[in-house]
């Protein structure tokens, strides 16, 4: 997976002075694909930090353990992306916000049932007190889930 260049972050008269943003990017990521890692990498562009969350999903039942994903995770991200750091995690995004001081969680949507969906989950965790920002996938990126990936492997 080659990545495209992320939008260079410059100082402005309206950046200078302003807090530091951290984001945190949640997911299975069973198997990570490069829709996620387009992801990543846009969000770097807008965001300080950037935490990619490997986490528990009770509906899902991935071939491996969080840390295990959380391990091919940083296999793939490139080293040079030094504001991008890979955790795994068991509870609740929201908790791990407060914990981590995190003031933001980034989601990608390939389509409107994507949205849909993510639309209720951000509702919550707004409610909770942490916002969410969706990227739309890249059109080209679109079609390819860690479901599709899975499913091609076997």
């Amino acid at each position: 997976m080659t990545p495209e260049p992320a939008a260079e972050r410059r100082p402005t008269a309206h950046t200078a002075h302003r807090v530091r943003v951290r984001a945190v990017y949640p997911g299975s990521f069973d198997p990570f694909t490069p829709g996620h890692l387009n992801v990543v990498n846009r969000a770097r562009g807008l965001f300080d930090e950037v935490v990619v969350l490997v986490a528990v999903n009770g509906r899902k039942h991935p071939g491996t353990d969080e840390e295990e994903r959380a391990a091919a995770v940083r296999a793939i991200l490139p080293v040079e992306w030094t504001s991008v750091s890979v955790a795994a995690w068991s509870g609740l995004t929201s908790t791990y916000c407060r914990r981590h001081d995190v003031g933001v969680i980034v989601r990608g949507v390939r389509n409107t049932s994507d949205l849909q969906a993510e639309y209720q989950l951000a509702g919550m965790n707004q409610s909770l007190g942490v916002p969410t920002v969706f990227l739309p996938t890249r059109p080209e990126l679109a079609a390819v889930s860690s479901t599709a990936v899975r499913a091609l492997g076997k």
